[in-house]
């Protein structure tokens, strides 16, 4: 019997096609074909179901999990870690949608449309109420300088908006005027208008969008949380907010979702909230089937990946 690569994801018939082409020597499965997994056979998972962990972790074999998503902190990880198992993540799947989702709510913001909006269900014509303003010149930072970072940093870039970054150790990136380290740039944050959190979440993120860090912000600024929920501290965001601290939030992601009815974040007035849907990505199968493809022919004949390899210490 053939080792077998299990996949979550429901790939059209050609790319299943050229997906067991790529591994003549394993049984290539669709979850929707096989509802049960075949553990006893199971070497690679397309996918990941936490609610399946321990199923799944229960394959002796298991020697290489794909996600479909870029991050990766809701995996097993000490047990990944202690097997030796290679994971590899989407990454740069979602860097177009999650760019025009954030350079939309700058626009919408600096350009004063969302008030705009609120004013035409109201039934009221008020010229220049809400002040446009110009986005060129303005100091973007952004938190994560992965492929998404790199993206929104190349087209705000394009708008005319001056952007720097932040990543693990403040290396220069060409995408960028100034890199800073979670540490450095705590002295910074004062300068800039706009601060988009795109990071992983790790140890050292969790967390890390708290009092202190709002405090630290100017009153003009606007907050965008794109990333991960537990990286930004929900009650201290709302208190920020409501005491003006900067002038504008949005957020995609949250430490809880879906939200509750009764949670504070809904009536907070300066607050944008999107339900977790910037990475929603058109022609899906396709893009992932890019990575998937010739990690798993990798992964076939030499037992190792090509694209997108997590590093279990870093957490990306």
């Amino acid at each position: 019997m053939k080792p077998v690569i299990y996949s979550f994801t429901d790939f059209k018939p050609d790319q299943v096609a050229r997906l067991r082409a790529s591994a003549p020597n394993y049984d290539f499965i669709l979850a929707q074909d096989s509802p049960l997994i075949p553990t006893e056979r199971l070497i690679g998972v397309i996918g990941w179901k936490r609610a399946l962990n321990q199923t799944l972790l229960s394959a002796p074999d298991l020697r290489w999990i794909q996600t479909i998503s870029a991050g990766v902190d809701y995996l097993p990880w000490p047990e990944i870690d202690r097997r030796k198992i290679l994971v590899s993540n989407g990454s740069g799947i979602h860097a177009q949608v999650i760019t025009e989702h954030v350079l939309g709510i700058i626009l919408g913001y600096e350009r004063g449309l969302f008030g705009y909006q609120r004013a035409q269900r109201e039934h009221q014509w008020l010229t220049n109420q809400f002040e446009p303003d110009d986005v060129a010149g303005k100091k973007l930072l952004i938190f994560g300088a992965g492929h998404i970072g790199r993206q929104l940093a190349r087209q705000a870039t394009a708008l005319g908006l001056h952007v720097s970054g932040v990543n693990t150790r403040g290396e220069q990136q060409t995408d960028f005027e100034q890199m800073y380290t979670l540490t450095t740039v705590k002295k910074a944050l004062v300068d800039f208008d706009i601060i988009v959190n795109i990071l992983p979440l790790t140890p050292a993120t969790t967390g890390y969008f708290n009092a202190a860090f709002f405090a630290d912000l100017g009153s003009q600024a606007v907050f965008i949380n794109v990333g991960r929920g537990r990286s930004v501290v929900t009650t201290d965001l709302v208190a920020a907010l409501k005491r003006h601290q900067f002038s504008f939030a949005a957020a995609d992601v949250f430490e809880q979702e879906p939200l509750t009815k009764d949670s504070p974040l809904w009536d907070v007035p300066n607050l944008m909230i999107t339900p977790h849907v910037a990475g929603q990505v058109p022609h899906f199968r396709q893009k992932l089937f890019a990575i998937v493809q010739p990690n798993l022919a990798q992964f076939a004949s030499k037992g190792t990946l090509l694209i997108n390899q997590v590093d279990p210490q870093r957490g990306y």
